[in-house]
């Protein structure tokens, strides 16, 4: 995956190059690409992307594979690559930059309130170097707060008819006795006078001219002369966050909430971050989830199997009654229209699934084993009627020896 580096040639502006398949800031390989990790085309609309994590999550989840440290790499690395390419901003940094425009052990693209700008990145080198160059020399501006994700475990059934959920977050929050300015109550911030409030100061020798940053209120533009005791002029201070998220109805896992301005909070006039609550559903007893479907195997005796009779299914609503005819073999599936899941956008309603499974008999007394004996030496007489598929199979083996030995 291609990384970056800035070379500067005398007489020519700044350019960048491209390094293929080695990070020239770490030099390690370069990690795998996160269309590739999930096994779709780089033009992948959200809803493939959605169910190709689907599809990995349920294959190598932890809770799937205890003992597994290859599944849970695989896990994680699934889910890095779908959280960056569902977000519109950071997938949009990687398809240009690669790993160096989300991952900042890659080379710094990725900053705490999301995939920076070109501009953002290179602008303070142009400008030492060119004076103002991307940003014009203007003041720098403040940074946002850092996005957070939460990840939110829920039931089956609480994803299925939705939550309400309260969760508690460690993170920055404004200073309440600045209100987020940093300055002492009473008091203010006022503007910086080596820089006169532009927030970038121009050095000049000769015909060389050099702009960088105010080095008395580090590209502010204002200098805080009494600091908040509390945030010692920061204006944010470190706390726990009690949120209450509503989770719609048909969430499924890898889904995504968005809770605006509920991130890190900034430094001071800085807007906050958001929080990105990530969906996951835990595994059903019962119950496995395909989409809007649910399946389940559905244990029946030999003699229900033989003779049919009528079962009671478990739904997420309570009982239903399935009637299963005579001569069912293991395997036969029963669809339970309507039985399934909301989708969260609304649309039709999925299916129950019901995959029925003949048991065997187990741990039978003499008596009874004399009874299946008896039975079956009855039903031999007659097996290509009673047992069409086993009498069949048979002459196929026979058909494939006698093949065998001519």
């Amino acid at each position: 995956m291609p990384h970056f580096a800035i070379s500067v040639a005398r007489g020519n502006a700044p350019r960048v190059t491209v390094s293929e398949s080695f990070n020239l800031v770490s030099g390690k390989m370069s990690k795998k690409d996160y269309y590739e990790v999930l096994g779709v085309n780089k033009g992948a609309t959200d809803q493939e992307l959605k169910k190709a994590y689907r599809r990995l999550a349920m294959k190598y989840h932890p809770d799937r594979n205890p003992d597994s440290k290859e599944a849970e790499e695989s896990f994680k690395e699934a889910k890095e690559a779908y959280e960056i390419l569902t977000n519109p901003q950071k997938r949009q940094a990687y398809d240009q930059y690669g790993h160096a425009g989300v991952d900042p052990s890659q080379g710094g693209f990725h900053g705490g309130g999301g995939a920076e700008s070109f501009s953002d990145i290179f602008g303070d080198v142009f400008g030492d170097i060119f004076g103002g160059g991307a940003r014009g020399g203007g003041r720098q501006r403040q940074r946002r707060g850092a996005d957070l994700q939460y990840n939110l475990e829920m039931s089956l059934e609480e994803a299925v008819k939705g939550v309400k959920k309260t969760i508690k977050i460690p993170t920055y929050v404004d200073c309440e006795p600045c209100d987020g300015s940093g300055a002492k109550k009473g008091s203010s911030s006022t503007t910086c006078g080596t820089c006169k409030g532009v927030g970038q100061v121009r050095m000049q020798q000769g015909f060389f001219s050099v702009q960088q940053t105010c080095p008395s209120c580090h590209g502010q533009g204002t200098v805080i002369k009494d600091p908040c005791t509390v945030c010692s002029g920061q204006g944010r201070v470190r706390k726990e966050k009690t949120l209450s998220v509503k989770v719609p109805a048909g969430v499924d896992t890898g889904d995504r909430i968005r809770l605006t301005g509920e991130g890190e909070a900034g430094g001071p006039g800085a807007v906050p971050g958001d929080l990105y609550v990530q969906m996951h559903v835990k595994q059903h007893p019962i119950f496995e989830r395909d989409g809007d479907n649910l399946y389940c195997e559905m244990p029946i005796s030999f003699t229900t199997a033989c003779l049919g009779g009528e079962l009671e299914v478990p739904t997420l609503e309570g009982r239903v009654k399935l009637k299963v005819p005579e001569e069912t073999q293991t395997g036969r599936m029963f669809r339970l229209r309507g039985k399934g899941i909301t989708p969260m956008r609304g649309g039709m309603r999925g299916d129950l699934l019901c995959r029925v499974v003949v048991e065997t008999p187990v741990k039978l007394n003499k008596d009874q084993k004399k009874m299946l004996q008896e039975f079956d030496e009855y039903l031999k007489g007659s097996k290509k009627q009673h047992s069409p598929k086993s009498s069949t199979w048979w002459d196929g083996v026979k058909n494939f020896w006698d093949e065998m030995t001519n």
